[in-house]
């Protein structure tokens, strides 16, 4: 597959500027300074900053990024904000000048947004418990998103589920031959019964990658979620994909059905669904797994110095995936027209 088939957003190396440059940048547009710490990113640079005003979050746009995008990202934080006050997420810092962010000389969009406290959901003990406090939470933001316009929103984004058909040509990349029959009769299945039904959907801006990396806990209380991150897989598509998204990350393989079940009741009773969106779950929700085997498996290869990164979620999505394809079709339907009434 060519890097034009993916996109140059997820074919393009992270922008890498020294401490030392991102320092004089702060200082010159913000007026902060303190101690810098690199973060992890699969597509920018993110760094932390400590500073005597508090902790901040550097965040360099990928060059390739369009800047349309990064700016859409800062309106929707600053949107979601206004509509629930409350809300776990960051919130944009202005520059000296009332900027939401700078143009770099070396082809990046720099901007700095709030730290969020907090440990990954990944690296945190995960139940049932959390898992319904994230689907509130995540119900919440996507309500809280609701009535956004931008016309950035209708970009293309490969991890759009609604986008799934075009993994096709990903699957050779897949080097197991089960996980990548798996990930087959899941299109298969995309094509034949989702993608017919998505223009009739509920569609809106949404955050796009509730996975467990950019989601955080309290490490004391795993139960408790306290933030949301990473903004920047936002996109305008069916409503329900956000909550596909967030479920992929959350099923049992050992209680598939069960796990299913209880996340989308959770989002349910935070912002209910339609019996057209809970139909569709099941198969959206496989249709995320197969997003990520794919897609992953491509850019490791692409990029072997970074595919512990790239890498972290495959394990969940193909034990959805196999478990997913032991259920029985008719007990799917029933269970979550029960939890999702």
């Amino acid at each position: 597959m060519t890097s034009t088939d993916l996109g140059p957003l997820l074919d393009s190396p992270p922008p890498a500027l020294s401490p030392d440059r991102v320092a004089e940048l702060l200082a010159a547009h913000w007026g902060l300074s303190g101690t810098l710490a690199p973060l992890t990113s699969e597509r920018d640079q993110n760094l932390r900053l400590d500073a005597a005003q508090g902790r901040f979050t550097v965040k360099i746009a990928n060059a390739a990024e369009p800047r349309a995008l990064t700016r859409f990202q800062n309106r929707a934080l600053r949107h979601a904000a206004a509509a629930d006050a409350t809300l776990p997420i960051p919130r944009v810092i202005a520059t000296r000048t009332g900027a939401d962010d700078v143009d770099l000389p070396e082809g990046h969009l720099m901007r700095v947004i709030t730290w969020l406290d907090g440990a990954p959901l990944a690296g945190l003990l995960q139940g049932r418990a959390q898992g319904r406090a994230l689907a509130r939470l995540g119900a919440r933001l996507a309500r809280a998103l609701r009535g956004l316009s931008d016309p950035a929103a209708d970009h293309v984004l490969q991890w759009d589920i609604r986008h799934a058909a075009r993994l096709r040509p990903l699957l050779p990349h897949v080097a197991d031959p089960d996980l990548r029959a798996l990930a087959t009769a899941a299109l298969d299945r995309f094509d034949a019964r989702v993608a017919p039904a998505l223009p009739a959907l509920r569609w809106q801006i949404v955050h796009g990658d509730l996975n467990p990396h950019n989601v955080l806990g309290d490490p004391a209380d795993p139960d408790r979620v306290t933030g949301i991150l990473d903004f920047g897989d936002m996109v305008r598509t069916p409503l329900v994909c956000d909550l596909a998204i967030a479920a992929s990350y959350r099923i049992d393989p050992d209680a598939a059905l069960d796990s299913l079940c209880d996340f989308a009741a959770a989002w349910h009773a935070t912002d209910p669904l339609t019996g057209a969106e809970r139909d569709l779950l099941f198969d959206l929700v496989a249709a995320r797994m197969v997003t990520t085997v794919t897609i992953t498996a491509f850019r490791a290869a692409r990029y072997p110095e970074n595919a512990a990164y790239i890498l972290r979620n495959l394990p969940s999505a193909r034990a959805g995936l196999a478990a997913f394809a032991r259920l029985d079709r008719a007990a799917v339907t029933t269970a979550l027209a029960a939890a999702c009434p």
